[in-house]
């Protein structure tokens, strides 16, 4: 078995996973998604846990590396709250959940190894808002004594919520950044 069916197998998971859950997809269901056989699964997977373990490890994995562009290209908070933002924007028109929050959806029927994964994701997420938003006090675009990690945590909560809001309602509507700032009531950027 090549690479590209080990990745290809991830893909149509994450999409089934973020779209059905994970307690409603089989590898009967990936199989027929992929264009392959049960066993070639069973080859790269041995077990569901085992596929959504390395879905969830890749994905937080990509994620790192997105808040590092994100910040690399600007250090204004609007800025990297629209990057942050457009993560679940894409998800939403591609008609997917969050990653995080359709495992938490399900966090009660997942195995540990993957409950354990969920929280960490959230974890990181919640950190990365926190030092961003620390950064923007620290630079004076965020008043000092701002409760930041209050404030990430709203943050974080907008976006997940709104997310799944999006999904049900198929309407395009989707949270914009000026109103996100609002909502978490941080200062609008300047003109």
């Amino acid at each position: 078995m090549t690479g590209s069916t080990r990745g290809a197998i991830m893909d149509a998971a994450e999409r089934l996973l973020r779209s059905k859950g994970y307690a409603a997809f089989s590898y009967a269901d990936l199989a027929e998604s992929v264009g392959i056989r049960k066993a070639s699964i069973h080859h790269h997977f041995p077990t569901k846990e085992d596929l959504g373990v390395a879905i969830v490890e890749d994905y937080v994995r990509n994620v790192r590396e997105r808040f590092s562009q994100i910040e690399a290209a600007s250090d204004r908070l609007c800025d990297r709250l629209a990057g942050f933002r457009e993560g679940f924007r894409t998800g939403a028109e591609l008609g997917m959940l969050p990653l995080c929050g359709a495992l938490a959806a399900e966090m009660a029927a997942l195995p540990s190894k993957l409950q354990f994964l969920t929280r960490e994701f959230f974890d990181l997420q919640l950190k990365w808002l926190t030092k961003i938003l620390d950064d923007a006090a620290a630079t004076g675009q965020l008043p000092q004594g701002s409760d930041t990690p209050q404030k990430a945590y709203l943050l974080l909560s907008l976006m997940e919520g709104s997310s799944f809001i999006d999904w049900a309602m198929q309407d395009g509507r989707h949270l914009d950044t000026p109103f996100l700032l609002q909502l978490a009531r941080l200062p609008l950027p300047s003109q």
